[in-house]
């Protein structure tokens, strides 16, 4: 019997072969992700939390609020200090009061007559003594009153003056230091105030909630936990074979069980160090093999579609 394939029939055969496609290297992996977490920045107790696991929230949201009546009185405190410090720094800018200086200036007037009196009464007494009807020493006595008077309205006359003019240079720099301090502590009292309410710092998912109305959250411990899309990656393993097809900024596609489409990626890292893989992705194929690990980062629309934990597929040939 004969055997022999025509060469016809054989060339038919490669031809189909050749047809094809090629098999996509495909790699294991999985998806991580990396949320943000939101923490009390005071101690106290929750009184509000309004957000719970699974809601999507935008950034600037309120998460929650601790009880804020210490930090409530610490502001109107400061803010009654800085007035004060303010009362006192134009109250030494403006010089005395109004109804001060009007009592200087009366008093200068008071001074003013007297002073005119004795130089009525010196005049007097030099007739007196020219027509001879009163002793020289009367006379030395109207001259030292009108002296006496003289420096009594000079004396006032600057009284009046230093009560017109501001403070002294240094006593309105410690003034308007106080006042400098005092805006400082009501800033830091307001600040103290605003971080018992926190806010969402991202656009996201609440990944979970770690406290609950009614508790006490002490400074750097996690409330709520929330992924952003952006923080969503996707890890797999290359055999070392094969890692001199990857570069950092490649693109890559990205499936999943359920997955309508295949997601683009972009591998952001590749590990220098080799490791063992991991005991979730052991196979008989490559248990013993030593493979490096990959990040790829999928763009937030694409990212979406995925969630930590999950199996997936990494193609080097889909998302280019």
């Amino acid at each position: 019997m004969n055997l022999r394939i025509p060469h016809a029939a054989l060339l038919v055969v490669a031809l189909l072969a050749g047809c094809q496609p090629a098999e996509e290297e495909r790699f294991q992996g999985y998806v991580e992700g990396e949320p943000v977490m939101v923490a009390a920045q005071q101690n106290g107790q929750l009184t509000s939390l309004t957000v719970q696991r699974g809601d999507e929230v935008r950034a600037g949201t309120p998460l929650f609020s601790q009880d804020q009546a210490t930090e409530a009185a610490g502001v109107s405190q400061a803010e009654a200090q800085l007035a004060q410090a303010q009362a006192q720094f134009r109250n030494l800018a403006s010089g005395k009061r109004p109804p001060e200086i009007a009592v200087i200036e009366a008093q200068l007037k008071d001074a003013e007559a007297r002073r005119t009196l004795s130089a009525e009464q010196l005049a007097r007494q030099e007739a007196l003594v020219a027509k001879g009807f009163v002793s020289a020493e009367s006379l030395d006595q109207a001259r030292t009153q009108l002296a006496r008077d003289q420096a009594g309205v000079a004396q006032i006359r600057a009284q009046l003056e230093s009560a017109r003019l501001p403070g002294r240079e240094a006593e309105r720099a410690s003034a308007q230091a106080l006042v400098l301090a005092s805006q400082a502590a009501l800033e830091q009292s307001t600040i103290r105030l605003e971080q018992k309410s926190q806010l969402s710092p991202v656009a996201g998912r609440v990944q979970d909630v770690y406290y609950r109305t009614g508790e006490w959250a002490a400074p750097g411990q996690p409330v709520v936990s929330i992924l952003p899309a952006e923080n969503i990656k996707v890890r797999f393993f290359v055999p070392e074979p094969s890692l001199g097809a990857l570069r950092v900024g490649q693109g890559v596609g990205i499936r999943c069980d359920g997955c309508p489409a295949s997601v683009p990626a972009t591998i952001r890292f590749i590990s220098a160090t080799a490791e063992y893989t991991p005991p979730v992705l052991f196979s008989e194929k490559n248990r013993h093999r030593l493979v490096f690990l990959v990040e790829a980062w999928p763009q937030p629309a694409g990212a979406a579609k995925l969630h930590p934990g999950q199996p997936v597929s990494v193609f080097l040939n889909s998302g280019q």
